[in-house]
């Protein structure tokens, strides 16, 4: 299975999640190619089984650099014609959103609209999202966010408990994507008359 990471990180946070993702990966037996945003335009899509999205949340959508890495490669494949009506499943193609947050505020609510919006990117591609992960990550720069905000006291984050469990997940996914792409689509069997 071949698999690309895509993230744009500021704090380090998702830069973490990122490296954790890979590793699990690559302990499932994937072959990894971990890019930042700003470094992936060679990146095609199609060339991969799973198509990995990070980014923090930032007002309740991706940061800017993320947003325009997105809808710059969603603008190139819809002139190249695949964006199709009814977005019509390209199979054995996944993406996996994960975003990083704070949330200080209203906690993980902050974090969802941007994932789903992200994940829209490549529904409309046919790109089916796998998951969405949403990894809680020390707001840096404020203590005030970063203790009292609704999640409390999240400074350190994501620690090591959060990055292995991430790491464990990501092992997961070739197994998984491998059952869904070799599993024959299984045909009601004929009732007797």
């Amino acid at each position: 299975m071949k698999a690309a990471i895509i993230y744009w990180s500021k704090t380090g946070n998702t830069e973490k999640v990122a490296a954790s993702i890979r590793q699990g990966l690559e302990a499932g037996g994937a072959d990894v190619v971990l890019k930042r945003a700003e470094q992936a335009a060679d990146v095609d899509f199609y060339d991969y089984d799973l198509i990995c999205v990070g980014f923090p949340s930032y007002q309740w959508r991706p940061p800017k650099p993320m947003d325009q890495f997105l809808t710059g490669k969603f603008n190139a494949y819809r002139r190249e014609g695949h964006v199709k009506t009814g977005a019509p499943r390209v199979p054995g193609k996944y993406a996996l959103i994960f975003c990083t947050y704070s949330g200080p505020h209203t906690g993980i609510d902050e974090a969802i609209p941007a994932g789903k919006y992200a994940g829209q990117f490549f529904e409309h591609l046919g790109i089916s999202v796998l998951d969405e992960w949403y990894v809680v990550g020390e707001y840096h720069g404020s203590v005030e966010k970063s203790t009292m905000g609704r999640l409390g006291d999240i400074q350190g984050r994501p620690n090591e408990e959060d990055l292995q469990a991430i790491q464990q997940d990501a092992s997961r996914l070739p197994l998984l994507i491998e059952s869904y792409t070799r599993a024959p689509l299984q045909e009601p069997a004929d009732k007797e008359q």
